[in-house]
């Protein structure tokens, strides 16, 4: 397959070669709509800028690139350990970036992967990532994208998660089991795959017994440091309080459990707390958090397995397949009621 050059995307755009390598290295002279117009038509095009010698163009780079929408998270931590360890001892690299939750850098990062030439690219979508252009180019190059945790249903990728199912209507379940009939669930973006399973599995519990669901059962956040205190605020102007709550993030669950005891609740006897992830954090705050098990290191070494394996010619990645790791419930104060 012939590689796109400057010229291919000067022709396409009817600009000079010159204006578009100006714009692809971030001249201070190319005006930022012209730049725009070129880096979409070079995404669009399957362009790689040459940043190595064209003698090595064929030759494999060893190194995998690999997206996360945060760093600081205990789950994402987990998983790249995982990554790290079976990259190193089967002789491969990472680049390892985050989105920052922002679509838009999770596309300047695949730009980045993309230009490294990265033999392939792991990912895990940003919060509010709605456009899949960005991973079309690796498609395109044949270059081997595998989906990790928050993943996207692509026929030419394979993805690795948890039943997030499962563990919202479990989650729910022991809630209902320890005497919960007024149950809040605290989710994500629902753009993404993992919050949308968790809450689907949350209703399903809910319904089975034959509690009340609706929207004012679900509490959105984006997970950051204010998230606790919001969920303190809808709590303040529930006509009668939540006898349950589960959160899908321990971190957000832990700082809201400190707030509920500094106002005046018992943990679990007023409400019972469920979290999610297993984070350390769950086994610091007191009562100890219920939460929910994520097998992250686990995660990342299944993933970089996959990825070399096809690498080198011992798995096919691009058929569409699902790889679902085992996650479960484990139970501690926060919620033992019975």
């Amino acid at each position: 397959m012939k590689e796109a050059t400057i010229y291919d995307i000067a022709r396409h755009l009817g600009i000079s070669a010159a204006t578009v390598s100006r714009a692809l290295n971030g001249h201070p002279g190319i005006n930022a709509q012209t730049a725009e117009k070129v880096n979409k038509a070079a995404l669009a095009l399957g362009y790689q800028s040459n940043k190595f010698a064209s003698s090595l163009r064929k030759q494999k780079s060893n190194t995998l690139g690999v997206i996360v929408p945060r760093l600081n998270s205990y789950v994402m931590s987990s998983i790249l350990s995982g990554m790290e360890r079976v990259a190193n001892e089967s002789g491969y690299n990472l680049i390892i970036s985050q989105s920052l939750e922002l679509e838009r850098k999770e596309i300047e990062n695949a730009r980045t992967m993309f230009n490294s030439r990265v033999d392939a690219l792991l990912i895990s979508l940003a919060f509010d990532t709605e456009t899949f252009d960005h991973i079309t180019p690796f498609i395109k190059k044949k270059i081997p994208v595998v989906f990790f945790d928050r993943v996207l249903d692509h026929p030419s990728c394979t993805s690795v998660v948890i039943d997030n199912f499962k563990d919202g209507y479990e989650g729910t379940k022991h809630l209902i089991e320890q005497g919960c009939k007024k149950i809040l669930h605290v989710t994500g973006s629902l753009q993404r795959n993992v919050y949308k399973d968790r809450l689907r599995g949350f209703e399903a519990a809910m319904r089975e017994y034959h509690l009340d669901f609706s929207d004012e059962n679900v509490i959105f956040t984006s997970f950051d440091n204010d998230a606790p205190q919001n969920v303190m605020e809808k709590i303040s102007e529930m006509t009668t309080p939540p006898d349950g709550i589960f959160f899908t993030n321990d971190a957000c669950a832990a700082g809201t459990c400190i707030l509920l005891k500094k106002a005046g609740y018992s943990i679990p006897g007023d409400i019972a707390i469920v979290g999610f992830n297993n984070d350390p954090i769950s086994k610091v705050v007191e009562p100890n958090l219920t939460t929910i098990h994520y097998p992250g290191i686990e995660m990342g070494e299944i993933a970089v397995q996959t990825i070399i394996s096809h690498l080198e010619g011992n798995l096919n990645v691009n058929q569409g397949s699902t790889v679902v790791l085992r996650s479960e419930l484990v139970v501690r104060d926060s919620s033992r009621r019975i």
